[in-house]
């Protein structure tokens, strides 16, 4: 391809000796024009740029092979880019090897939106104005229109004065617009104020209204009342500065108290129906008790008439016998009765016993947080708020969130070899170890069996799986012990970055098919998910 030298550019021009420049200048040209991204429209834009006169006619495949090529140098670079520009490069290169052109196209459209838009404004500005004065003209309403609309949400006037105002600093370049928009937003800063102060009155009162309440609660429990565990918490929280991490933490520990609370109190009202039902019966009984007493008194008041009135001793044998029968037979029934009375106080005791411990159980669950007993980590379903909790606030500020599936490596034969104590040991370990490795905000919870998940929020994917490869480097410098005996535990994993809007199961599902590649390269390496 024969070659022309260019002329000299144009002040800010891009450089015909730089072909990074040359392809940025191309790509932003492709979406100002809004011209379809294809090979052969970004070679004739590239070459118009760098100066390259047309090559002559030559077969097609040639032609894209070339377009190709640059396509795939533009790519790379992006790729050994740091930061977000290495991300873009990476899904460049997918779809260039695929030869996914409409896909390539929306990646360079994204690229441009974010990477390049903002420039174009700057530049549509009026001549006449500095660079500086620009920027702050863009800043102040970007301001307006998505921090102060953001923190003014639940007052729409407030909100739409906000961005109303965002659009017309854009458009303020001379004297009267500039004052007229200084106006307002006087204006607009004496509405905040004032919104702000009823926000905090409104505040104080309501957090006045629940300490009242909590403590007025607090005095009806006694002492050892299973709810006060969870007064206390609620008091401790309010009485400090308020940490939203730690209102998120309480709120899901609190959640799991009262779920397993009201398995235990439904248990407590069952049996409590129990005792219920036994004292009725203990009542008819004594009831019965009483009516057959009643009667056998008429029957002797009876028999003791036919005895005085009885002529011989025939008569008098005959009234013995039914004297004996019925004091037989009422014998035989209150023995009965006895029977039945020791029987229910048995039964009235047990359940006693019963209820007091399930007031006990429910004492301890006000007590206790959703983590798995074993190893101290969240269990599954603290594991479940957790992520919604993250992947919410991942969406609402637009930052990564990365999950790690790892699982210890060989840990079936290390239980057949050493026992299943030694494996529960081996996992507390690894959590431990974890815990110790990675950042507070970061959670381990267990998934099953051997397995664990660890939720990395605002972490890359590069930074997540350096954190899982410094995990296993800690792991090799502090063995676990066993029956002072070092054994070295190792553990495979998969690393997988959360797509916008993507579900649970599904980037769980991603990172489980990276771990399981890890688990066939060898074991004790990371893999991120495609």
């Amino acid at each position: 391809m024969s070659t022309i030298k260019p002329p000299a550019a144009p002040a800010g021009a891009p450089s015909a000796d730089n072909p990074v420049e040359i392809a940025r200048e191309a790509f932003r040209r492709l979406a100002a024009g809004r011209i379809a991204p294809t090979p052969q429209n970004y070679a004739v834009i590239y070459n118009e740029i760098a100066g390259i006169s047309e090559p002559p006619a030559a077969p097609a495949p040639e032609a894209d092979h070339g377009a190709d090529a640059m396509l795939a140098e533009f790519a790379t670079r992006l790729h050994d880019t740091p930061g977000e520009l290495h991300e873009f490069g990476r899904r460049l290169q997918r779809a260039g090897k695929v030869r996914d052109w409409d896909s390539y196209g929306r990646t360079l459209a994204q690229l441009v939106d974010k990477h390049f838009r903002k420039a174009s404004l700057i530049d549509a500005a009026p001549p006449g104005e500095n660079a500086g004065s620009r920027q702050l003209r863009d800043m102040l309403s970007r301001t307006l229109c998505f921090a102060v609309a953001a923190l003014a949400e639940g007052s729409p006037a407030i909100v739409a004065e906000a961005e109303a105002l965002g659009a017309a600093a854009k458009q303020a370049h001379s004297d009267e617009a500039l004052a007229d928009l200084n106006a307002r937003l006087k204006q607009l800063c004496y509405q905040i104020e004032i919104k702000s102060g009823d926000v905090a009155e409104q505040h104080d009162l309501l957090m006045r209204l629940l300490r009242l309440l909590l403590e007025n609660v607090s005095e009806l429990l006694d002492e050892g009342s299973w709810i006060r565990g969870q007064v206390d918490v609620v008091q401790t929280l309010i009485a400090g500065p308020i940490d939203p991490r730690q209102l998120e933490d309480a709120t899901r520990s609190l959640k799991e108290v009262i779920y397993k609370q009201g398995q235990l109190k439904h248990s407590l009202s069952d049996v409590k129906v129990t005792v219920k039902n036994m004292m009725m019966t203990f009542i008819d009984r004594l009831g019965s008790v009483a009516s057959s007493t009643g009667d056998f008194s008429a029957r002797i008041g009876g028999l003791s008439e036919q005895i005085s009135t009885a002529t011989n001793i025939d008569d008098l044998n005959s009234i013995l016998d039914e004297l004996l029968k019925e004091t037989r037979a009422i014998q035989a029934e209150a023995l009965e009765a006895r029977d039945r009375m020791v029987q229910a106080r048995q039964e009235v005791q047990e359940a006693e016993q019963r209820i007091h411990s399930l007031e006990a159980k429910l004492q301890h669950m006000s007590e206790l947080v959703r983590e798995d007993q074993l190893t101290g980590s969240l269990n599954r379903r603290g594991l479940d708020d957790v992520y919604e909790r993250e992947s919410a606030r991942a969406d609402r500020r637009g930052t990564p969130l990365c999950i790690a599936l790892l699982d210890l490596d060989d840990f079936k034969r290390l239980n057949d070899t050493y026992g299943h104590q030694a494996g529960d040991n081996a996992l507390r370990h690894l959590v431990n170890i974890v815990k110790d490795t990675v950042r507070t905000m970061d959670v381990i919870a267990r998934f099953g069996g051997e397995e664990f998940l660890i939720l990395l929020p605002e972490t890359t994917v590069e930074a997540a799986s350096q954190t899982m490869t410094r995990v296993q480097r800690e792991l090799t410098k502090h063995f676990f012990l066993h029956d002072n005996e070092k054994l070295l535990i190792t553990f495979s994993a998969g690393v997988a970055l959360r797509q916008p809007n993507e579900d649970q199961a599904s980037l769980i599902k991603r990172a489980d098919q990276a771990m399981y590649e890890a688990k066939k390269s060898g074991k004790n390496r990371v893999v991120v998910a495609p």
